[in-house]
């Protein structure tokens, strides 16, 4: 089987969001476009980090190939939450796509020199938001190679 036949294996995919419109518009753009990867959502980001170190309630989590961290979140930031998936051995490999309201080149430029993957600034509409939704889904599954699974 080549690369252009081999079926496209579902990913485990962690949003990190306390907005409750932004998560279920997340869902809603994955279930419409028809998505199969796992969505796991966290609000906050002690519970970003407690998950990706499987830590208390989430030790049987798995652990994501793909982090949607907001930055402005509730306990730690995102940027917080950045750098310590960044700095941290187990977790630095996983892409962090920043997915956030802020358009401010502060916020821009810090996010790149904690090693964030991708910025993308949330769309305001409906339809706008689901199309950015899917072109990241789209890239992560069917163009980019992602690391193993630990």
């Amino acid at each position: 089987m080549n690369d252009t036949t081999k079926p496209i294996v579902p990913i485990e995919v962690l949003l990190v969001e306390d907005d409750p419109g932004d998560i279920l518009m997340t869902r809603e753009a994955f279930e419409e476009h028809k998505v199969r990867n796992r969505l796991n959502v966290v609000s906050d980001g002690v519970e970003a980090l407690a998950y990706l170190r499987r830590e208390g309630r989430y030790a049987d989590a798995v652990r994501p190939d793909l982090v949607l961290l907001d930055l402005n979140l509730p306990r730690r930031d995102g940027r917080e939450v950045l750098a310590e998936i960044k700095k941290d051995e187990d977790l630095h490999h996983i892409p962090v796509v920043v997915l956030t309201t802020s358009q401010a080149d502060e916020d821009i430029l810090c996010s790149y020199q904690l090693h964030a993957n991708a910025y993308v600034t949330k769309p305001v509409d409906f339809d706008r938001f689901i199309s950015v939704v899917r072109q990241i889904d789209d890239f992560f599954v069917s163009v980019v190679k992602l690391p193993p699974r630990t």
